[in-house]
């Protein structure tokens, strides 16, 4: 390994050369404390930046072992550090002048979600603690600018790597904290399973955000609070006890006027199968981490997927067991998503009527009168969602605000009222039997004050036969023609999409992807199934449970097929890797 003074002579020895020369620099390089490696250069000024790392021996480090043997505590402690790497380095970006990207100073810019990164990585055998970033190697044109690239790397650094990423350099408390705000939230999300709950919202939890562009809780939010029906009180490790709403499993309607908080409880719930920062009024809202956001998706492409669950005896007499089609319609699109979801092992369905399809959701008794259920191929989600929990396991949670069917089938009814949530089920169940039972009456006149189970034949919530299970057999293969050291070209555009060689894959709408890293880390999945996985032999299930097998064993490292690892990767869930492959239009199944 070559010494700092090694690497000072080099910079000297090209300084005033064309860009290029800066490529002699890659290697390592001991500055005493920490390894500095130059991983990868940069083309010229304009380019994406390069690509450096620092490593610390766990030794030097000296963070408590018991801060990282656990995984739930490393990656919170991983998040911490990066946070407050890219605190201090903030103050040093383009301190160092030049021309391009020239003094750029970059690391993960983390939300308000506690993800697992390639940034920051602390090896659990022995502490060892890497730190990936990029920077951007000065020049004045392309003529090499050396001695500002020498300010980045013998001063700006070494005071960042000092200030925040040595054990005694840190508030012990802060530290602490953080880990036991980690442990708590693991604990909860173990008590979910036995206690039947799919989700717990804490009291005093904000859920409103400052704004559509703001992820941050909104100043002066009104506090959750729990109906007193639904209260559980959990005694957390460090925290002590904390009540909150424990969410059910079955089925739970959400319900109540416009702007009164439906959506909000909802998208708090959807991110909360990831754990949250200290202060983002979200920490204790803990969802079963396999939950899933359903929603129509107008024009999507779905690939033999068996949707016959939901839709059969199609006019043009298509296969719904392997259902093909490049421009799917919304109702179309949902049954394939509540399949798939099936597929990805999700146990629990978020669902907003807002961006639902829905002669998917249901049909009213009207329209089924018009219209009979002989000449409609499909079966709606309120005629499923019961077999869903009873047969599959599988819970949903509903937002509705225009029909009252899905009361009939609902176990638990929740009104949100000035984001105040109220415990209905009693009363809406109570309403309910009494609206069928004089629906009855208007409609059979003879017979009045007949009771209330004759609405059981109603036909928006008709008792169906259970429906066979989807087939889950699809075996992708290879699109490409690739050898094993061509490189696949990939691109992303935030949460939006990602491109895969010429192949555009839409994924605006998984609104649980929360950071564009991770959509990063679904490029580098989708290329490395292309070069090394799609052997026409597994079927989806099996590798995608392939994939998280290996990022189990390596985390994100196991993307970089042996190069080095972009600092800029974020890990999807299980999900979303589903998701992705469902979407992506050139994969041949």
């Amino acid at each position: 390994m070559k010494s700092s003074e090694d690497l000072r002579r080099m910079l000297r020895a090209v300084d005033h050369k064309s860009y290029p020369a800066y490529k002699d620099l890659r290697g390592v390089y001991s500055f005493g404390s920490f390894v500095l490696g130059i991983d990868h250069v940069q083309g010229d000024p304009f380019a994406s930046p390069s690509r450096l790392s620092i490593q610390i021996d766990g030794a030097k480090a000296a963070f408590p072992p018991a801060y990282y043997k656990e995984k739930h505590c490393r990656i919170a402690l991983q998040d911490y550090l990066n946070r407050l790497f890219y605190q201090e380095i903030e103050k040093y970006t383009f301190k160092a002048k030049g021309s391009g990207k020239s003094g750029l100073i970059s690391v993960s810019r983390c939300g308000q979600e506690i993800l697992e990164r390639s940034a920051v990585t602390i090896r659990p055998a022995d502490g060892q603690l890497l730190v990936r970033f990029s920077v951007g190697f000065p020049a004045n044109g392309r003529t090499i600018n050396a001695s500002q690239l020498e300010r980045i790397l013998f001063e700006f650094l070494p005071a960042c790597v000092t200030a925040v990423l040595f054990y005694r350099r840190l508030p012990a408390a802060k530290v602490q904290s953080v880990i036991h705000l980690a442990e708590d939230q693991q604990f909860i999300r173990s008590r979910l399973e036995p206690l039947g709950l799919c989700a717990f919202v804490a009291n005093g939890s904000v859920l409103p955000r400052q704004s559509g562009v703001s992820d941050r809780p909104m100043k002066d939010g009104i506090p959750f609070v729990s109906p007193k029906s639904m209260e559980v009180t959990l005694n957390l490790p460090h925290h002590g006890p904390l009540s909150g709403m424990g969410i059910r499993k079955g089925i739970t309607l959400i319900v109540g006027g416009g702007y009164h908080g439906k959506s909000t409880l909802l998208e708090a719930l959807e991110l909360g199968v990831y754990n949250h920062i200290a202060g983002d009024g979200r920490e204790y809202v803990i969802t079963d981490d396999s939950a899933l956001k359903i929603r129509a998706e107008d024009g999507r492409s779905i690939k033999k997927t068996d949707i016959s669950m939901f839709i059969n005896n199609l006019p043009n007499k298509k296969d719904t067991r392997a259902f093909y089609s490049e421009d799917a319609s919304g109702s179309t699109s949902q049954a394939a998503n509540v399949v798939e979801g099936m597929e990805s092992g999700a146990k629990v369905f978020l669902i907003d009527e807002d961006t639902c399809a829905t002669n998917f959701m249901i049909r009213d008794e009207l329209m089924q009168r018009v219209v009979c259920r002989e000449e409609e191929p499909i079966t709606p989600f309120i005629e499923r969602a019961r077999f869903l929990y009873e047969k599959c396991g599988i819970s949903s949670v509903l937002v509705a605000g225009s029909s009252g069917a899905y009361f009939y089938i609902a176990d638990t009814i929740l009104q949100m009222d000035r984001y105040v949530p109220k415990d209905i089920t009693e009363f809406a169940k109570k309403e309910a039997a009494e609206y069928a039972a004089a629906s009855v009456s208007a409609s059979h006149p003879s017979s009045p004050g007949q009771p209330a189970a004759a609405v059981q034949g109603r036909p928006a919530v008709q008792k169906l036969p259970d429906p066979a299970l989807p087939s889950f057999q699809r075996v992708p293969s290879c699109n490409m023609a690739l050898r094993r050291d061509d490189r696949l070209k990939t691109r992303t555009r935030g949460t939006d999409d990602v491109q895969l060689g010429h192949e555009n894959i839409d994924l605006r709408y998984l609104e649980q992807l929360a950071d564009q890293e991770q959509t990063a880390a679904l490029s580098y999945i989708l290329a490395l199934a292309e070069k090394n996985l799609l052997d026409g032999r597994k079927t989806m299930t099996q590798l995608v449970d392939a994939i998280c097998a290996l990022m189990d064993q390596k985390g994100l490292a196991g993307l970089s097929a042996g190069g080095y690892l972009p600092t800029d990767l974020a890990m999807p869930r299980r999900q979303e890797i589903f998701a992705c492959f469902n979407r992506y239009r050139g994969l041949k199944l």
